[in-house]
């Protein structure tokens, strides 16, 4: 007998089933959160959060297993990553935030 496992991932936030979905994590108020988003999602997640982390005071990167990383504990820049992405073939716009999907193709290439 055969048998066939049959992996699925589905953004948490739609319900929708998609092959690009990735696990993101946040904290609030000491509590740990995991959520599974499309690049889509996970941008509007961020662009939400966005003047909070912009006024609030950074504590440092808590290391993960099987998390995306970045190269330093802020990352890189948006301009390193629009470098890169153009290097890379991605279309990137000149200003702007870079796409959730351009970063993550980068912390997966270093």
């Amino acid at each position: 007998m055969a048998q066939k496992i049959v992996t699925v991932y589905t953004d948490d936030l739609t319900g929708a089933e998609a092959e690009e979905v990735r696990t993101h994590t946040f904290s609030l108020d000491g509590v740990n959160y995991e959520i599974d988003l499309v690049s889509d999602n996970y941008d509007k997640l961020f662009e939400a959060l966005a003047p909070f982390i912009d006024k609030g005071r950074k504590l440092g990167r808590a290391k993960s297993a099987g998390r995306s990383r970045r190269t330093s504990p802020d990352g890189p820049s948006a301009e390193e990553l629009r470098t890169w992405a153009r290097e890379n073939n991605f279309q990137v716009n000149e200003r702007g935030r870079v796409p959730a999907a351009i970063r993550e193709a980068y912390e997966r290439a270093h």
